[in-house]
């Protein structure tokens, strides 16, 4: 089907390859960073759970890129695939044209065809990269499939890193074999054969062994295309200490992390109980499924145990600053802003449902004009009963209120707004250029629930 969305896609790749056929021809001599060659790849997430699907240098999740802040690196990217492709560095700030949103202008990368990206990290934290491109009704492309992996932009200032500890675990939630299944409305939605961490299912990957003492940084992406996870770490705690890559005013120990979309979390686990445990999915439908992996600690004997939490319990809140919301209001001089509602249009049974963002559906959204230097506050009313992941590119935003409470200084790229309910973030204008603001739900976005934000 040609969606109004795929149209526009078209229209930019015919533009983008002429632009990039010179690259694919004269490949620039000096020697990139880091290489991503972006290829077909057969994924076992078990002997009997095979998919077949798009990865970066034949691995899922892809390699993990470690920069430094600030100083500037070279990334050479190969599509072998048979579709034209593009990689978004999710969370940092760079221009439109290289930021990975065809929306925003950046040039799609042709079948066979290479592309040379340059730029100088920033901001320091847990981000992320994946492809930008449309899915529609085909389940296994776009980020249904297997192209994303983790982004860590060390700080230029050590003193800057959250939490001590004595290394590193880093683990991606994904959910395969997806299909359209009718809701009672008769409007589709996908659902899922196989859940995974780091593309294999529970019993079948490498246990994570840790040592009693050990102080484990986990950072935890959620890749799913559509689904929010739920984690538990059976016998242990996290200590919360960023979100979306950005150090909590509060860190807070809890029991269990929830992950919508494109969030991250990075926790500190203090390992102080040995055995063998399992990290899991909080749902039991979702963890049979396969959604979890075996943490075991040196000399430990015995089966993997799990211990059931009995709710299912997240608050934004507790993560920001308890400073009184009026105190900051008008800290920056004023604040614009920015209403955006939004619904779902019905088109009846066995078609799709249209997203809309005040009305409208992409690309017939309005495009706010933001001017550099103003603080503008986005006013979210989510009149669906959906939840949603709103994901704004290039820009940090604080959230302001969240799940009815009002907040400061919790920084995100990605906040789940609820159903029938109203969340407000606001972020300085301070990198000019085209700016997509989206839903992360693969399905909701291909149906258009995006806008672009142009500077004046």
């Amino acid at each position: 089907m040609l969606t109004r969305r795929r149209f526009a896609q078209l229209t930019a790749m015919t533009t983008a390859s002429l632009a990039l056929r010179a690259t694919a021809q004269n490949p620039p001599a000096s020697a990139p960073d880091f290489t991503l060659d972006i290829a077909p790849y057969l994924l076992e997430a078990s002997p009997k759970h095979r998919f077949q699907t798009i990865a970066y240098n034949g691995q899922i999740p892809g390699p993990l890129l470690r920069m430094k802040q600030g100083r500037k690196i070279a990334i050479d990217v190969h599509n072998h695939s048979a579709d034209a492709e593009i990689v978004h560095f999710h969370g940092l700030f760079l221009p439109p044209e290289i930021d990975g949103a065809m929306e925003e202008g950046t040039p799609m990368i042709p079948p066979g065809a290479s592309a040379r990206i340059t730029f100088a990290p920033d901001p320091a934290g847990f981000r992320w990269f994946h492809t930008h491109t449309f899915a529609g009704n085909d389940l296994r492309k776009g980020q249904y499939g297997g192209q994303h992996g983790f982004l860590l932009i060390e700080p230029s200032q050590s003193s800057d890193d959250p939490g001590a500890y004595d290394r590193e675990v880093l683990l991606a939630l994904h959910d395969w074999g997806g299909r359209e299944m009718s809701s009672g409305d008769g409007s589709a939605m996908p659902v899922y054969d196989v859940s995974t961490i780091n593309g294999k299912m529970l019993g079948f990957g490498e246990p994570v062994h840790v040592k009693q003492g050990e102080r484990v940084m986990m950072h935890v992406l959620n890749s799913s295309p559509t689904e929010v996870h739920w984690i538990a770490l059976a016998g242990h705690s996290f200590q919360v200490v960023a979100l979306d890559g950005n150090a909590v005013p509060q860190p807070r120990t809890v029991e269990m992390l929830r992950l919508a979309p494109a969030e991250r979390v990075s926790a500190v686990v203090a390992m102080n109980a040995p055995g063998v445990w399992v990290l899991g999915e909080v749902r039991r439908h979702v963890q049979a499924a396969g959604m979890g992996i075996v943490f075991e600690y040196a000399n430990a004997p015995g089966a993997p145990r799990w211990i059931q939490p009995l709710d299912l319990v997240w608050d934004y809140g507790q993560f920001a600053e308890r400073e009184q919301f009026a105190a900051k209001a008008d800290a920056f001089g004023g604040v614009i802003d920015i209403p955006l509602t939004f619904d779902s249009k019905f088109e009846g049974h066995g078609n799709e449902e249209i997203w809309r963002i005040n009305g409208k559906s992409y690309p017939d959204t309005d495009s706010p004009v933001l001017q550099a230097g103003k603080r503008y506050r986005l006013v979210m009313k989510n009149l669906s009963l959906d939840d949603h992941p709103i994901h704004l590119h290039r820009h940090t935003f604080e959230v302001t209120r969240a799940g009815g409470a009002t907040m400061r200084g919790l920084m995100k790229d990605v906040l789940l707004i609820p159903a029938q309910k109203t969340s407000e973030v606001e972020f300085t204008a301070n990198h000019p250029g085209n700016t997509l603001f989206h839903c992360h739900q693969q399905d909701h976005m291909d149906r258009g629930f995006m806008m672009v934000f142009r500077y004046a």
